[in-house]
């Protein structure tokens, strides 16, 4: 059923990874002293007082909306659960493969730059967050699946 709790918790992790396209990963980063900010779309540089796209990230914003769908696509396999938790646990191995995409970029584009924490930008923590809410989302859907079961045994 759609009005299950995992569907609210699916919903959430796919919120939560469209919301990487509104949040910086990095802000106001010095890179060859010029203040840089870094998105999954690509790296805006701050020129005459205004953030200016200059550099695109086309496979990894394609990337970014293609995992924020699944677990909207996970949500309307409701009659299955066993391919429901099968397909959350892919995409829980997926979004930690595409995590780790995203900081080789940042780091890539940053070079020997460290960072420090005032740096980080809200777009790091999304991915983890959105893995929380798909394992808040398998635990729920193994909570039905055990009470489908004991209520098959009733019978």
């Amino acid at each position: 059923m759609l009005q299950r709790i995992q569907s609210i918790y699916l919903f959430l992790a796919g919120l939560a990874l469209f919301a990487l396209f509104l949040f910086p990963l990095v802000h106001n980063v010095y890179v060859n002293s010029k203040p840089l900010t870094i998105m999954v779309t690509g790296v805006y540089q701050d020129v005459n007082g205004q953030p200016t796209h200059t550099e695109f990230f086309v496979a990894l914003t394609v990337a970014t909306a293609i995992l924020g769908l699944i677990p909207l696509f996970i949500i309307f396999l409701y009659k299955n659960r066993k391919q429901q938790i099968a397909l959350c646990y892919s995409a829980l191995l997926v979004i930690i493969g595409y995590s780790f995409w995203m900081s080789q970029t940042a780091k890539q584009i940053m070079g020997e730059v460290q960072i420090d924490t005032h740096n980080w930008g809200i777009g790091l923590f999304m991915s983890s967050l959105s893995l929380i809410f798909i394992l808040l989302a398998i635990s729920a859907i193994k909570k039905d699946e055990k009470l489908v079961k004991s209520a098959d045994r009733l019978r």
